[in-house]
């Protein structure tokens, strides 16, 4: 599929060729779900922690006499039904992350790509690199294009100049291709891909497929 290059000044910069297999599959709610969990999931810490009956710093004298007081037999303070005893099933530091099979996770990017694609919300360029790093002359340019809520996906390297323009923008983040990620293109309502991206892209996406099919 053809798709229409600009420059980031809004100049025509010729076609582009897109991979139907990268960016003509058919999306499924479930698959992507499936992704977006599964890179969630491997964000979270995991350092919550509360502490349980043998981790409280209390004397471990008896704190009642076992016959004759006329209530129960406790022998802890940090007994769970003590105030500030010790918790039950306490939570306890883990790693929240999950498995999920590399042919899914491609599958999802292809999907999210696939996704922007279908509701007309890829945009290519012929680069996105900057003369110096002036956040104001870029703020500039994608107000003229509209802009608000965009990711751009670069190709292996970001420009030096054009990532110190862009981090203190709000809505705006920029990523090579290998970081591209099905949550990330979601998140955004406009892609913006460079040439050296949608090639990049498509190398990765293509090469992951003919390993999954060599696999199996």
């Amino acid at each position: 599929m053809k798709r229409e290059a600009i420059t980031l000044d809004g100049q025509p910069a010729g076609e582009v060729e897109l991979s139907e297999a990268v960016f003509g599959v058919e999306p499924r709610a479930d698959i992507l779900h499936r992704v977006v969990r599964w890179q969630l999931a491997k964000r979270q810490a995991g350092t919550h922690h509360a502490k349980t009956r043998s981790e409280m710093n209390y004397s471990t004298k008896k704190i009642v006499r076992q016959k004759g007081s006329g209530g129960a037999r406790h022998g802890s303070k940090g007994a769970p039904i003590f105030r500030h005893g010790g918790g039950y099933k306490v939570p306890v530091p883990r790693s929240h992350a999950h498995d999920l099979q590399k042919k899914v996770r491609a599958l999802g990017l292809k999907m999210a790509l696939s996704s922007k694609m279908r509701d007309d919300a890829i945009v290519v360029i012929d680069e996105a690199r900057l003369d110096a790093p002036k956040t104001k002359a870029l703020i500039a340019k994608l107000k003229d294009r509209g802009w608000k809520r965009a990711l751009v996906i670069d190709g292996p390297e970001v420009d030096a100049n054009f990532l110190l323009a862009s981090r203190n923008i709000e809505g705006i983040d920029i990523l090579p291709s290998q970081g591209a990620n099905v949550y990330d293109i979601l998140k955004r309502d406009t892609l913006v891909l460079t040439r050296a991206g949608a090639a990049a892209l498509e190398a990765r996406l293509n090469g992951e497929s003919q390993t999954g099919e060599a696999a199996s």
